[in-house]
């Protein structure tokens, strides 16, 4: 469920940041230098940790679809929206946030055609970078796939996140930026993740913060989503999860022009 929350941040890169400012985060504290001399396990034990900790590749596998209903929160300006997602394997995604004083905003990506629409951009087709990002993110299955989708994974050493040890990996996909992957020490679940995102509005710094993780059909994801950039941020909440529902693929098709 985390890489389709996560990709609703692609098309409000470029349109939130019009109505609302908050204060920029502070980076997170560097780990000491003796730290870093400590051994550090392999990307393949950290990523196997990680398949394991969401309930193991047999049962991720087992799900083909998903349907989450959830809440969009922006605490910094007061508001709040329902907040839809649809995904399908292999790599359908569809959201849908109706933001109260702005209106809904959509993305989608069919497999070949990523888009978005919002009040304020109107509908738009992604290219370049965007649909790069696009396309990885709505992988159904990126969890396991994740060696695949990042050909190149080094890990670089541990930090804190909150009050969590993570190992960090730094992950450079095959058509884009790399970026930051934060895996807990002790369960193995992803914590966090640093990427740089294309958007109408140019290059923006993302980090995304992953939550309440609980399980659903076999399979652990995270039900809190928090998305900070330097000035803005907001928090996306899962309330109900259906998986193996069917999903017309008319759904993740871009909308007829107005």
């Amino acid at each position: 469920m985390k890489q389709a929350l996560m990709t609703i941040c692609i098309c409000l890169l470029g349109t939130l940041p019009a109505f609302a400012q908050t204060t920029p985060q502070k980076p997170e504290p560097k780990a000491p230098a003796a730290a870093k001399a400590e051994a550090m396990p392999s990307v393949d034990q950290i990523l196997d940790k990680h398949v394991q900790a969401l309930g193991g590749k047999a049962a991720i596998e087992k799900v083909s679809s998903t349907i989450i209903t959830g809440t969009f929160e922006l605490p910094a300006m007061g508001m709040s929206g329902s907040l839809e997602i649809y995904a399908k394997a292999p790599n359908k995604h569809a959201t849908v946030i109706n933001l109260s004083g702005f209106g809904v905003v959509q993305s989608g990506f069919n497999g070949t055609v990523g888009w978005s629409q919002d009040p304020q951009s109107g509908l738009r087709e992604l290219t370049g970078a965007e649909l790069a990002d696009a396309k990885r993110d709505s992988d159904f299955y990126k969890d396991i796939k994740l060696k695949q989708l990042y050909p190149k994974m080094t890990v670089t050493g541990k930090e804190k996140v909150g009050e969590r040890d993570a190992y960090v990996v730094e992950a450079t996909p095959a058509d884009g930026k790399p970026e930051k992957m934060y895996f807990d020490t002790l369960t193995g679940l992803l914590l966090r993740v640093d990427r740089d995102r294309e958007s109408p509005e140019g290059s923006a710094h993302v980090e995304s913060y992953f939550e309440d993780y609980r399980e659903t059909g076999g399979v652990k994801s995270p039900f809190t989503i928090k998305i900070v950039r330097p000035e803005i941020s907001f928090t996306l909440k899962a309330t109900e999860v259906k998986q193996n529902i069917p999903i017309d693929d008319a759904k993740f098709n871009k909308p007829a022009a107005q």
